[in-house]
């Protein structure tokens, strides 16, 4: 830290008031004594050569931005790990459901999904619990096991449950206003 002046400076042009010095901008030229550094300098000041600037300093961001932002998408480093299932769930165990629509009922559980998510099943016909994804901390496995030897489940991933995306045409300004006044014929 720089050490502390004990007089402070004293400027050569004080203030009268606020923003407005006594002496004029050539009054001051004189006092500063800039006529004599010229004339030393063969009428002109001195000028000095920029340095040139390191090849390896990083550039500085700008100062203004634009109005708008660009989206950029942000990057996914998240390496995708398998949820490890509870020692306690096996096929066939019987669960417990504790949140939901369904909390409360008992589901069977059919395999872990790539997801980690439990795919469970009421089944349908005895309980009225469908195919479902169930995360397993909202579960309890009770001792309860089921054979679901013949139960094949070998098409139910989590495309299956992925709901359908609607794709909208967005209409031209012809089919906007032809759109309007059909609307009005009919009112």
């Amino acid at each position: 830290m720089a050490a502390k002046r004990k007089t402070p400076v004293k400027t050569r042009n004080p203030d009268l008031i606020r923003g407005v010095g006594k002496y004029s901008r050539s009054k001051m030229y004189h006092k500063r004594g800039l006529w004599a550094i010229k004339a030393k300098n063969g009428g002109a000041f001195p000028r000095h050569d920029p340095k040139p600037k390191a090849p390896a300093a990083a550039e500085k961001p700008p100062k203004f931005y634009p109005a708008e932002d660009v989206k950029k998408p942000l990057l996914n480093k998240r390496k995708p790990k398998p949820t490890k299932l509870r020692a306690s769930i096996t096929p066939g165990t019987v669960l417990i459901l504790l949140a939901g629509r369904f909390m409360g009922k008992r589901v069977v559980f059919l395999k872990q999904l790539t997801s980690g998510l439990l795919l469970v099943t009421g089944p349908f016909k005895i309980n009225g619990v469908p195919l479902r994804r169930v995360n397993q901390s909202y579960v309890i496995a009770t001792s309860t096991k089921v054979d679901i030897s013949g139960v094949i489940v070998d098409k139910f991933d989590d495309k299956y449950f992925a709901k359908e995306v609607e794709k909208r045409k967005k209409k031209t300004e012809g089919e906007f206003f032809e759109a309007e006044k059909e609307a009005k014929k009919t009112a």
